[in-house]
């Protein structure tokens, strides 16, 4: 079982246009939907249609349109019946995939609101089968208002005290002050899902533009992650693919180019795609395949649709080991690492 915490929920409305987006005039809608949306509500539906289960745990009244949603979509959930409704976002796609966000602030959280949602967290956990933990953890998205910026930071403190060595596996994909307070505060994830722009803000190593131009430089920066307690980094690189980095070892995954219809919602597939062949005891650069098949199944679908594993294609994936150390400025060592295909 994975439990997800998205504690910045959202019910996502998205827009498909008939062309291009006309700033300032009328324009008639081709299509709409609305799913239950957050990263990790993302991932937990993502997780659920590929029949693995998944927990979502958020803030929001029984009777919120979002808990609707994800009983009719079959989500298993917790919630926390907080006082305001939880927020909408808006999303508007054009036919080439081009695709405009706007996301809400989110009803404010306060500290007994925050308080709760971490005990409901860790009761969640001991959900397993036979009162077991969760396998894994995922604390994903932006925080509320009034949420304390070091929050994922004592989720996971407090999942760790609460289990010991029996405690799942966390991973954090986030950025931002979230993300920079869970790394400050020694959440030590086991796995850090970082984009390009995320993996510059969090090393200080290279910009967005230089690390998706170089992926030695975005090893370099990941290994910096791994020294100070990261277990793993799966960092997206935009048209390079994404890399997964380990104190085993380092991987580049790429695939030819599909047809984006919205990428909504495709890193938090790609994640979803990692956690399930990760569950099915794939060996990591198998794991980082189906992340990036799981990516590119979502780009190509709809609005904030999840892919289900029959809907990838893995074998479009080729993975290369990355292979000697890259040099990380600063520290004298060399750029020299070479490539290795592995299929």
């Amino acid at each position: 079982m994975i439990v997800t915490l998205t504690v910045n929920p959202s019910l996502d409305r998205t827009i498909e246009l008939p062309g291009a987006l006309l700033r300032g005039a009328v324009q008639r809608a081709a299509a709409i939907s609305e799913d239950p949306g957050g990263k990790g509500v993302n991932v937990s539906r993502a997780l659920t249609v590929s029949g693995l289960q998944s927990i979502a745990v958020l803030p929001g009244r029984d009777d919120d349109p979002v808990m609707g949603l994800l009983r009719g979509a079959g989500v298993s959930y917790a919630n926390l019946p907080i006082a305001a409704p939880v927020r909408s976002n808006i999303t508007l796609t054009e036919p080439d995939g081009t695709t405009t966000k706007i996301n809400m602030p989110g009803p404010p959280l306060d500290a007994a609101d925050q308080e709760a949602l971490i005990s409901l967290l860790v009761t969640t956990c001991a959900a397993g089968e036979k009162g077991s933990a969760a396998s894994w953890l995922v604390l994903a998205g932006s925080l509320p208002p009034g949420a304390s910026p070091d929050l994922y930071a004592l989720v996971a403190h407090a999942v760790r005290r609460r289990f010991g060595d029996g405690a799942p596996r966390i991973a954090i994909d986030s950025s931002g002050p979230p993300l920079l307070g869970a790394l400050r505060h020694n959440a030590a994830p086991d796995l850090l899902k970082p984009n390009a722009e995320e993996l510059a803000e969090v090393t200080g190593i290279g910009t967005e533009d230089e690390l998706e131009a170089d992926p030695l430089l975005a090893v370099g920066a990941a290994r910096t992650l791994i020294a100070r307690g990261v277990g793993a980094v799966l960092a997206t690189l935009g048209p390079k693919g994404a890399l997964l980095v380990t104190a085993g070892g380092a991987w580049q995954a790429t695939r030819a180019p599909v047809a984006p219809r919205s990428t909504v919602g495709a890193g938090d597939s790609s994640l979803a795609g990692y956690l399930l062949a990760d569950v099915a005891g794939a060996p990591p650069r198998d794991c980082l395949r189906q992340a990036v098949a799981h990516g590119a199944a979502a780009a190509s679908l709809p609005g904030t649709t999840v892919p289900t594993l029959a809907q990838t294609d893995p074998g479009a994936v080729t993975v290369a080991e990355l292979e000697g150390p890259p040099a990380v400025p600063g520290t004298g060592a060399t750029r020299t690492a070479s490539t290795k295909e592995e299929d």
